[in-house]
């Protein structure tokens, strides 16, 4: 386990949108994800970033005598370090120097499982690679991110721009090609007139537990950051009968850096392709509204903002003033409290959801043959029964369908509908 000293900064031409000591605490949190060790947490405010060291040159030889008289094994900046300030810190500090898109691009490498969050990673990795290579062992050296010696494996040797320019290009043909995958799995849903909800949110607001409250997923959750890399999606019926499917996402992060969210875009892609987008969020967390703007970040450059919305407030299992979950519900408008944990309140979550597709279902009446149960059992998975009638001739049923569905049924001669 990995000693970290940490470094967070404030640059006063920055915008202000989150407290410093928030700042630092994420990081920390950040650490942990990977499974390090914080030694120490220097918190400074500079007033410009330095071209050679991103800092005063006498905050670094402070952080040279820390190095020195703590035990630690890295340490870690909370900005972007480019490849020579990276290399100038760490011949001064004399320990290994990374900044905090290394930290999660590492955590994203641990936490990767398909083939497909592995060929992301690796894309990002490499994105964040190349404007780095300056020439020196120690920066390329860095290939596999923070803490540990996770990274794309034999990719590590390739350290001229050439063969990883062509490895980049390598890594988005296939991804482009997971993507056509997707469409086709896409348009089949389409065809079969099954709209999506996708769950959005901060990283460790919930999804994972949500999807599993609601489908019996059995989705791996987790205390740590970023547990959901790849995605998960799960058919739901909806109390007016409708199915959906509905989909866990990777988590989203204050600040996400560009490169995870370009080279994840194909997994992201079913909350683009989404009718309907519920945004889980932490509301026993003090952070809760700072949580909501970063989520929103995201969205805005996905450009999907204008979306159906439902927000569920979960963990409210864990707050006692109710006071503040009631202005929590003032300040978020369409939101429903939920505990996602202890199965509370999700039947009004669902009962949201359910109201925007509303206009897609229809209500009737029809005859179908005794030979035909293949089709009674099709409504049975497709419809809501409301009543069901064996008869000598046929079997009469009252139900709730969509109304794309309902259309085949009637084109079936052995489907009559009772007027």
């Amino acid at each position: 386990m990995e000693k970290a000293l940490l470094v967070t900064i404030r640059l006063r031409t920055e915008k202000r949108e989150w407290p410093l000591e928030d700042l630092a605490e994420e990081l920390e949190e950040l650490v942990s994800a990977c499974g390090g060790t914080v030694i120490e947490n220097i918190t400074c405010v500079c007033e410009k970033p330095t071209p050679n060291f991103l800092i005063g040159k006498g905050k670094v030889e402070e952080l040279a005598g820390m190095c020195q008289g703590l035990d630690v094994d890295t340490v870690i900046f909370s900005h972007d370090l480019s490849g020579t300030q990276q290399r100038n810190l760490e011949e001064i500090l004399g320990k290994k120097t990374i900044d905090r898109t290394q930290l999660i691009l590492d955590i994203f490498s641990h936490r990767a499982q398909s083939p497909e969050g592995k060929l992301q990673v690796e894309l990002a990795q490499l994105q964040y690679l190349l404007p780095r290579l300056i020439g020196q062992g120690i920066i390329l050296s860095r290939l596999g991110g923070g803490i540990g010696t996770s990274g794309p494996g034999e990719t590590k040797l390739e350290t001229d721009r050439r063969r990883i320019r062509s490895r980049i290009d390598k890594l988005k043909d296939d991804l482009k090609q997971i993507s056509l995958h997707r469409d086709t799995i896409r348009k089949r849903r389409i065809d079969n007139a099954i709209p999506t909800v996708a769950l959005v949110g901060y990283t460790h607001a919930g999804k994972s537990t949500l999807l599993n409250a609601l489908t019996k997923a059995g989705q791996v959750t987790s205390e740590n950051l970023f547990t959901t890399l790849d995605p998960l999606s799960k058919k739901l019926q909806l109390e007016n009968g409708e199915n959906v499917i509905i989909s866990d996402t990777v988590g989203f992060l204050h600040n996400l850096p560009h490169n995870l969210v370009e080279a994840f875009k194909a997994t992201l892609e079913e909350v683009v392709q989404a009718d309907v987008l519920v945004h889980v969020l932490d509301a026993s967390n003090p952070r809760v509204h700072e949580y909501n703007d970063a989520v929103w970040e995201v969205l805005k450059e996905l450009g999907v903002e204008k979306k159906p919305v439902v927000t569920a407030l979960n963990k409210v299992d864990l707050l006692e003033d109710t006071m503040w979950l009631a202005q929590l519900k003032n300040d978020f408008v369409n939101s429903v409290a939920i505990s996602a944990r202890l199965n509370q309140n999700l039947e009004s979550l669902l009962e949201k959801i359910s109201q925007h597709f509303t206009s897609r279902m229809v209500r009737m009446e029809i005859l179908v043959s005794h030979s035909r149960m293949d089709l009674v059992n099709l409504l049975h998975r497709e419809a809501k029964i409301e009543e069901i009638k064996y008869l000598q001739k046929n079997i009469k049923i009252k139900l709730i369908i969509p109304i794309i569905l309902s259309q085949k049924l009637l084109h079936n001669k052995e489907i009559e509908e009772v007027y």
